[in-house]
């Protein structure tokens, strides 16, 4: 067995089997949009009421109109600096460099490869964070939420109505959602649901299994994301003990990129300072030849602006 950290195959035939979630898989930045923002960043709130409270507009011949006041609460926030680091020693450098190297084989140098793995336990960790913070029942009011057991629980085909549920919490929110958000257990009961399968194909077949754009069709919505990030819940040095990142939930949201960036009513949006950093530092102290040290991470707060533009189910199925 090898004794460095990266695959040395002077033959090149060697692949580096990282395990690690596909970048494809995580859907933090659809959930929050990334904003650019500085270290520390202002948004201010104003009440709902404000915006829908209608005053008497009417203006007599010599009369002054009436007078609105908008006041808005401001919140003060900084970015956090999220990161990881990894010791290369100098002798798998050295190891690395004497291989040969035709363009475009080999494997990944230990630097390319210990900033990969960095960056994706980086990404997990925001994944986790921005899963625990919108399937969170506490951020909502308890008219923008629902706690579904029993047979009021999708994977509960007989008695559930997920058509009915979704299709009335849409109309509360006072933005219409334009995204459903779940876990991978959530959508994989849902649509097979019968009467999701049934609604989508306008008929009356109890079994199937209704496809992603159908179902966005069938409630009016732009998207439908889907969380299916594995994460490692057993402690360092113990057998792996996997599960996902995203909890049997789903949360219906108005969100948009653009209305983010102009500082428009969304659910939420991440504000991101600079862009992520990798990079590396000498650190002749370690092992007999030294070694170096790589650094990557990033520097964002998550945050959610408008709870009342969403609606949430926690607990959808069994």
């Amino acid at each position: 067995m090898s004794q460095y950290a990266f695959p040395i195959n002077p033959a090149l035939t060697a692949i580096a089997m990282a395990y690690r979630n596909p970048d494809q898989v995580l859907i933090a930045d659809q959930v929050l949009p990334r904003i650019p923002s500085a270290q520390t960043f202002k948004w201010t709130k104003y009440a709902l009421e404000q915006g829908y409270t209608v005053p008497n507009t009417r203006v007599g011949p010599k009369s002054e109109p009436n007078k609105v006041d908008f006041k808005g609460q401001e919140f003060t926030n900084s970015v956090v600096d999220y990161g990881l680091d990894d010791l290369i020693s100098n002798s798998e450098m050295e190891a690395f460099a004497a291989m040969p190297h035709p363009e475009g084989a080999g494997p990944l140098s230990p630097q390319a490869l210990s900033t990969m793995m960095i960056m994706g336990l980086v990404k997990l960790d925001r994944e986790l964070r921005v899963a625990n913070l919108v399937f969170n029942g506490a951020n909502y009011a308890a008219a923008n939420q629902n706690t579904l057991s029993g047979t009021s629980q999708w994977s509960d085909t007989a008695n559930s109505d997920p058509v009915a549920a979704i299709g009335d919490a849409l109309d509360v929110p006072v933005m219409r959602p334009n995204r459903m958000v779940l876990g991978r257990a959530a959508w994989t009961k849902l649509r097979r649901h019968p009467k999701i399968v049934q609604a989508c194909n306008a008929s009356f077949q109890g079994a199937g299994i209704a496809a992603r754009q159908q179902v966005a069709d069938l409630f009016e919505l732009q998207e439908i994301v889907v969380g299916e990030a594995f994460v490692n819940n057993a402690r360092k040095g113990q057998l792996p003990t996997m599960g996902r990142a995203w909890g049997k939930h789903c949360l219906l949201m108005y969100t948009n990129q653009q209305a983010a960036v102009e500082r428009q009513p969304v659910f939420g949006f991440t504000a991101q300072f600079g862009a992520p950093i990798a990079g590396e530092i000498p650190d002749p102290q370690k092992g007999l030849r030294g070694g170096m040290i790589v650094r990557a991470g990033e520097s964002v707060q998550e945050v959610i602006s408008a709870p009342e533009v969403a609606y949430y189910f926690q607990n959808c199925v069994a």
